[in-house]
């Protein structure tokens, strides 16, 4: 029988896997590469524009992997580095359109892999997964053995 760890640990595998496949289908559709999705949608989220270093910290990415993306979305017409005082980046129309088709096939995605669950089961799913992402988070800032002497 496996352990509660190996059960979780494949299962979340599973899912980032997956996830990463579908990111991969859909910005494969604009000549990218999947992990470019998350930094789309992360930049849509700031139409004003928003400057790299805090790009890294909304994608939980280095800032030297932010900059490459950055210059291939760049290349690719996506995205503009705005100079100037702030040097923000800001999505092009197509970087729009390329977010905008990012985000519609990934509620998509969350719709269909939820099928067969109860409204009241996905908002179940959604604050528990949260819940368990924050407590892992902080568990990787203090380490775990700092919990076993806390007991």
């Amino acid at each position: 029988m496996s352990s509660k760890y190996e059960r979780y640990s494949a299962w979340i595998s599973s899912l980032y896997h997956d996830i990463q496949r579908i990111e991969r289908m859909e910005m494969g559709k604009f000549g990218l590469k999947g992990p470019y999705a998350q930094c789309l949608l992360a930049i849509s989220r700031f139409p004003e524009g928003v400057a790299a270093a805090r790009l890294a910290e909304e994608c939980e990415k280095d800032k030297a992997a932010i900059s490459r993306t950055l210059a291939e979305l760049i290349q690719n017409g996506l995205v503009l580095r705005n100079t100037g005082y702030r040097g923000t980046i800001t999505l092009t129309e197509k970087g729009r359109e390329a977010a905008e088709t990012v985000s519609r096939q990934g509620e998509l995605a969350v719709e269909l892999a939820g099928e067969g669950l109860t409204e009241e089961e996905k908002r179940t799913c959604y604050r528990v997964l949260g819940h368990i992402a924050e407590n892992l988070h902080a568990l990787c800032k203090t380490g775990l053995n700092h919990k076993e002497e806390t007991k």
